[in-house]
């Protein structure tokens, strides 16, 4: 088998999926599955060497246990894309509660019942309307999208609408109670949890797996121990990343990228099409100082001068954005900030850190909206500035420009 060449490539497209999709069930992905049972050793040593991650694996389910970093900003999705909201991960929360035992058929209404007793000893208070009955729709689609259950007679969307509506859902118990990761047990609060959540006992698997799951590492990320051994070690943990998941390190001063060049692996891909992508871009070339200007990347602007530029730039390309850009350049404004801030290509920190090529924007707070919040560049925001000209339309930002560019 070690000899076969396909073999390295298997072995690889299995580890990204098993970091796109932590739980991968044989009857929902049959071909990665046959590949990831097929490696399972050498991926389980993998994992469990280099990030310190565990691999479980049976005869129809595989599960990526996660441990020692806490990505930001990696909310659960709906089965349309769209972020959970708060009760979603409630209700969520309590279905799993009602469900981890078995049965394993149920009843839509049973399942109902058993999650309303469920919040009733938790003392939540769960409103019975539309509103409460589409958000328990959601998960339970989410759920049955991961392989948790399935619908065997009738759909569940249909009590969205209809609070007599009525479904027969196949729970997985087994699968239910492979969900919860080591750190959720014994943390009496969030604080505790998330400090165990985030191990940094071993400083080189911990910096292995930030550049794993987040796209760059900054260096005031590091203690000065950490960033010497990074940077001393930085060729062995490009070969080990190579060999896992194709991903290149690129170093500057500031701090080390991972870089995808197939463009594959990242939740949300940039340079990116559409307004709010493009606009990223423009606002990016606006706000980053001349070389030879007498710029200060310690002051952050304000919000309306964010809101200005935003304004200006959705006139100037009327015929290529999508007409509320126009009518609501502040909606925009904030969408753009908020993707540069999922990228870790900005931060609402008022404390701005110098960086290689730094911007400064903000988001408006509730209450002052010229309140100065620092917006800074990743270290390798020059791949992505010269990927893609920032007077081009968003159609001119083809997928090979995205690809040579996107960040893991």
């Amino acid at each position: 088998m070690s000899d076969d060449p396909q073999t390295p490539i298997d072995r690889q497209l299995a580890v990204r999926h098993l970091l796109q999709h932590p739980l991968t069930c044989k009857e929902l992905d049959p071909d990665i599955f046959r590949l990831i049972r097929r490696h399972e050793t050498a991926l389980d040593r993998w994992f469990t060497q280099r990030l310190g991650y565990r691999l479980h694996v049976d005869a129809e389910t595989a599960r990526l246990f996660k441990t020692g970093v806490v990505p930001e900003r990696r909310p659960l999705r709906t089965a349309t894309g769209r972020p959970f909201h708060q009760i979603e991960y409630v209700l969520l929360s309590l279905v799993l509660a009602a469900t981890s035992a078995g049965p394993a058929v149920i009843s839509l209404r049973d399942l109902v019942e058993q999650v309303r007793t469920a919040a009733a000893e938790a003392d939540i208070d769960l409103a019975d309307d539309t509103t409460g009955r589409r958000a328990l729709v959601a998960v339970l689609q989410w759920m049955i999208t991961l392989g948790l259950a399935a619908e065997l007679h009738a759909h569940v969307d249909t009590y969205a609408h209809d609070a007599t509506a009525d479904a027969v859902l196949k729970v997985r118990p087994d699968r239910i109670a492979l969900l919860p990761l080591p750190a959720l047990v014994g943390p009496a609060t969030t604080t505790e949890l998330l400090t165990r959540a985030e191990r940094r006992s071993s400083a080189r698997q911990w910096m292995r797996c930030r550049l794993v799951e987040d796209p760059v590492l900054y260096r005031d990320d590091l203690t000065e121990a950490e960033w010497g051994e990074l940077r001393r070690r930085q060729g062995e943990e490009e070969r080990i990343l190579d060999e896992m998941m194709g991903l290149r390190l690129e170093a500057r001063a500031e701090g080390v990228a991972a870089v995808d060049p197939d463009g594959t692996l990242a939740e949300q891909r940039f340079p990116a099409g559409g307004t709010v992508g493009h606009a990223a871009l423009l606002l990016l070339e606006v706000l980053r100082p001349d070389d030879d200007a007498d710029a200060r990347p310690d002051t952050p602007t304000p919000w309306v001068e964010i809101v200005d530029h935003i304004t200006a730039l959705a006139k100037q390309h009327a015929s290529h954005w999508a007409n509320d850009a126009r009518e609501s350049p502040e909606r925009l404004a904030r969408q753009v900030v908020e993707l540069l801030v999922d990228l870790r290509l900005a931060t609402r920190d008022p404390t701005v850190r110098p960086v290689a090529a730094p911007i400064h924007g903000a988001e408006p707070p509730s209450n002052v909206d010229d309140r100065p919040i620092g917006v800074r560049l990743l270290p390798a925001a020059g791949r992505f500035r010269s990927s893609a000209p920032a007077n081009d339309p968003p159609g001119d930002l083809t997928d090979e420009d995205a690809d040579q560019a996107t960040l893991w």
